[in-house]
């Protein structure tokens, strides 16, 4: 199962697709290729260092997309071996198929972005706690209780707020529930959370005015934490939106959102499944870390992406593969043939249907991510060559790219002024990127103007013959 998870990564995504903007936030931060870029408050630094073995020393996209694809596939199997002696083999087996069955997990496992290794984290922490509750009731040596810990620093390292939410109800069992009750097994993972989260913390203190003041601009950015009810935007983004912001538009068709409404029945029987069996806990908490997972991007911000709900999905594979288990199994272990005959023809309608969705959306990123290439390229053409520097629409991006750093005087990732971006056009080839059809900065009006596809480039000339050339 974990060799199909990597081929489909590399024969399906491939090895070709270049980075996208977040990506290049979090590569940029160790790469050689461009100067590091702003990196906003809601950030972590989790995805650098996964990425750092590579990206420290290699340009390469391929090499990283192979990298991160290993590494996914490495993180999958460690991740549900830590459930060996909580549920059979065979439910395991199918709680991979169906988590790595959905476009949202194949697209991201070779990405250099947080959510997947958020899923990966979770169900190892939920595996290890259900197995370290149970060692230590029967009074024997763990490396579970280890295990849990670093999973929670695994999500803490990669995202710390999400890890928080995955792990309220573990905190809840293990404080409010009598027989469950464990101070030993509460401090662990504390202090999994607090070892994982600690240079996000530090940061804060050093960079961002403080702990609430980084949560605070965390939420900014995000749009204000609240009540904000995105199921419905959610659902959109099923059909091979990346990021729905504004979420506006027709809902998927019905095939494609199928899957999610078929999830709460399943959810359902598998509870009825394990009360019957008497191992409620293994399916309950992992029902309710998938839940409290998945609150904040359902019910607390008002835009969506798929991948911000993968560690709820990896979650809820364990429990829904238990349910599919029972439900293609006869009492004594023999199969049912007719309903295993149903069960694989809707895997395999779900298959294509989720395949076709990661066609378009593979097609779709690659035309954007060559679009960048394809700006840099003019921008160096046109003399703006390192050590340069972007500003304006998708500066980002395109300055990784071009080899030059990026700044913002507005917006989420300002971190500069219009003077300090004049001063530095007497010194260095300077950019001012805006959309087709939109005015310069006041500051740029003067600016020599390029077209660049869909893009405007303002050039300092001042800039260009202080440059290199």
């Amino acid at each position: 199962m974990v060799g199909a998870f990597i081929a489909c990564q590399l024969l399906l995504v491939g090895t070709g697709l270049g980075l996208g903007w977040d990506e290049t936030v979090y590569v940029s931060q160790v790469s050689p290729q461009a100067p590091a870029a702003y990196f906003s408050a809601p950030r972590a630094r989790g995805v650098s260092l996964l990425v750092a073995p590579v990206a420290s020393w290699s340009t390469s996209t391929a090499l990283l997309r192979m990298y991160l694809a290993l590494l996914s596939g490495l993180g999958l199997y460690l991740a549900l071996r830590a459930w060996r002696g909580v549920l059979p083999a065979r439910v395991l087996i199918l709680a991979a198929a169906l988590f790595v069955s959905l476009w949202v997990t194949v697209f991201y496992g070779p990405q250099a972005m947080p959510n997947y290794w958020v899923a990966i984290g979770a169900l190892a922490t939920v595996g290890c706690f259900l197995r370290a509750r149970h060692d230590l009731r029967e009074h024997r040596r763990t490396g579970a209780v280890w295990g849990m810990a670093a999973g929670a620093a695994l999500m803490a390292l990669m995202r710390p707020t999400d890890a928080v939410w995955v792990c309220l109800p573990l905190c809840a069992a293990l404080i409010c529930v009598p027989r469950w009750r464990s101070w030993r097994l509460l401090a662990v993972l504390a202090a999994g959370l607090g070892a994982g989260a600690a240079e996000w913390i530090v940061e804060a203190y050093l960079h961002y005015g403080g702990l609430t003041a980084r949560l605070t601009a965390a939420s900014r950015i995000q749009g204000g934490l609240g009540r904000h009810l995105a199921v419905d935007d959610q659902l959109r983004s099923l059909g091979g939106r990346t990021l729905c912001r504004p979420c506006a538009g027709p809902m998927p068709d019905v095939a494609t959102v199928a899957w999610w409404f078929a999830i709460p029945l399943l959810a359902a029987l598998a509870v009825a499944v394990a009360v019957s069996r008497r191992r409620a806990a293994a399916t309950v908490l992992p029902l309710a870390c998938a839940g409290s997972a998945a609150v904040p991007y359902l019910f607390l911000i008002g835009y969506a992406a798929p991948r911000f709900l993968l560690p709820a999905y990896a979650l809820l594979a364990v429990p829904v593969g238990d349910a599919l288990s029972h439900l293609i199994t006869k009492v004594g272990g023999r199969r049912r043939p007719v309903v295993v005959t149903l069960v694989a023809l809707g895997l395999a309608c779900h298959l294509a249907v989720q395949y076709a969705v990661l066609e378009n959306v593979v097609d779709r990123d690659d035309a954007a991510h060559r679009a960048y290439a394809g700006a840099a390229a003019e921008l160096h053409h046109l003399g703006v060559r390192p050590p340069c520097l972007l500003t304006g629409h998708e500066a980002i991006p395109i300055a990784y790219y071009a080899g030059c750093a990026s700044a913002h005087t507005h917006g989420h990732n300002a971190n500069t002024t219009h003077t300090a971006i004049v001063r530095a056009a007497r010194h260095a080839p300077v950019a001012a990127l805006a959309a087709r059809g939109d005015h310069p900065p006041a500051y740029a009006r003067h600016w020599s103007m390029y077209r660049l596809g869909s893009l405007t480039a303002f050039i300092a000339e001042t800039s260009l013959h202080a440059g290199p050339s």
